[in-house]
């Protein structure tokens, strides 16, 4: 930490606090099939973060669309606000903000978007607005990210030095905006096929459950039950055949956010009204010149020889995450330690859960 005493933390929102990222690009994917038009998802990550207006500019030049820059953004947003009342937050966020709110830690959230739209956010979610100190957007500073100043103008409202701050963001652009406001950066990237792009910040990790505020001076966390950690449940749908899950979405976009990366424990709901308890394994891999999502799964005490049943998925405990660097499909496996762990667990009144909703 060179030194440095955190004082404040500064989130983003899209991508880093809320599932948004995901909800921006199935709705750019529906609108362009109105110009007979199919989403490039290369140049849409690339995109990540940018301010709007600058966003709206590519997407009219790239796709060629017959609108204007502002046309465009006045017929999509209608579409973005009624989706952002369903994002959820990210895994662990609400752990966290909970946490530093509760140790009297000030943070705030600076985003490229609208200060409107940011708002909009906040509210929707349980708690938020009171637990925010400051909400700023893009139209509150001179330049957006990757200019210092949102993260400046938010220690600034905070009342502390820039230098005793930690910016949390998933975009290149977000990190590169933290380090040019000399503030710590850690980066939890919503691409993770980038991931080896966000070295310049001072920390990767996957996802909020792998955060550990003690290594920024902050009150350490201490929610840990029998070596795992209770989490807000994440749900998807699939099927399983030879120790591997297939996901199946009900939307284009998976429901499984990309940060949920590691080995986690839960339960299976078939359709057969069959429940069983269940440790997964979600990883990455690049292997094969494009990324996929890796599912690795085996039920406890239960039979591993089920072929392609729908199944339900609710995870309710975390185990372990994996390395940012040097990874390998070794990490990914299944142990006997994540089994025993899980089994110890899984049946504690901190891990219940009341069902999943088969359909």
């Amino acid at each position: 930490m060179d030194g440095r005493r955190i004082s404040a933390v500064i989130f983003d929102m899209d991508g880093t606090l809320l599932n948004t990222e995901q909800i921006t690009k199935d709705l750019l994917k529906e609108f362009l099939v109105r110009y007979g038009k199919v989403v490039d998802m290369d140049k849409e990550n690339k995109r990540l973060g940018m301010l709007q207006d600058k966003a709206a500019i590519g997407i009219v030049e790239d796709y060629d669309l017959p609108l204007t820059p502002q046309q465009y953004i006045e017929s999509i947003m209608p579409m973005f606000h009624e989706k952002w009342l369903q994002a959820k937050p990210l895994p662990g966020v609400n752990r966290l903000i909970k946490h530093l709110h509760k140790h009297g830690i000030p943070f705030s959230v600076a985003s490229n978007s609208a200060r409107k739209n940011v708002e909009a956010k906040v509210s929707a979610q349980r708690g938020w607005k009171e637990y925010f100190s400051v909400i700023l957007g893009s139209d509150d500073v001179k330049s957006g990210k990757p200019s210092p100043d949102l993260f400046l103008e938010a220690a600034n409202r905070m009342g502390v030095e820039a230098s005793s701050c930690l910016v949390i963001e998933d975009s290149l652009v977000g990190v590169k905006a933290g380090m040019a406001a000399n503030m710590k950066v850690v980066a939890v990237p919503s691409i993770e096929s980038e991931l080896d792009k966000f070295s310049i910040a001072d920390h990767v990790i996957h996802s909020f459950l792998d955060f550990q505020p003690q290594q920024w001076g902050l009150p350490p966390l201490g929610d840990w039950v029998n070596k795992a950690l209770p989490i807000e449940p994440i749900h998807f749908k699939g099927s399983y055949t030879n120790g591997l899950v297939k996901e199946i979405s009900d939307n284009v976009a998976s429901d499984l956010p990309v940060q949920a990366c590691g080995v986690y424990f839960g339960w299976v709901d078939f359709d057969s009204h069959e429940r069983v308890k269940i440790v997964v394994s979600i990883s990455w891999d690049g292997s094969h010149g494009s990324f996929r999502r890796i599912i690795n799964a085996c039920f406890i005490n239960g039979s591993n020889e089920i072929v392609d049943h729908l199944m339900e998925v609710a995870l309710v405990g975390y185990i372990r995450g994996f390395p940012t660097k040097q990874f390998s499909s070794i990490d990914a496996e299944i142990l006997d330690q994540d089994k025993l762990i899980a089994e110890a667990c899984i049946d504690l009144a901190e891990y219940s859960y009341l069902g999943c909703n088969i359909s």
